[in-house]
């Protein structure tokens, strides 16, 4: 069993997260991740809580050899409408410091076609 969050976003990212590789496991096929890349904040980050986050942004730039990307002003779970336009998530890990705009971050690329189960 496996028990998932109320809100549809922080629901749609632990599929992607825990359901798909856990019923990868059990289908005994090698268990997929979700591809992580490097990118570029367009602005300043506060620094992160005691989660690890997975933050809704837009790339706003991929001409350079690293996409740029802002994140959406409002990250609530319940909003589904940022998650409809994101390109990508951005992994903040617990206590993550805060960041000055330019530096790189880990993001979970949505443009592209995650494997189908």
């Amino acid at each position: 069993m496996l028990g998932m969050p109320g809100n549809p976003v922080s629901s749609l990212i632990c599929s992607f997260l825990f359901l798909i590789p856990a019923l990868d496991a059990l289908r005994g096929l090698t268990p997929r991740t979700p591809p992580r890349q490097r990118a570029i904040l367009s602005h300043a980050l506060k620094e992160n809580d005691q989660r690890e986050d997975y933050m809704r942004a837009v790339i706003t730039d991929d001409a350079g050899e690293l996409p740029v990307i802002r994140l959406f002003e409002k990250q609530d779970s319940s909003m589904l409408s940022p998650l409809s336009i994101a390109d990508c998530l951005v992994v903040r890990a617990p206590f993550a410091a805060a960041l000055p705009a330019g530096s790189e971050v880990d993001i979970i690329p949505l443009n592209r076609r995650y494997p189908s189960i």
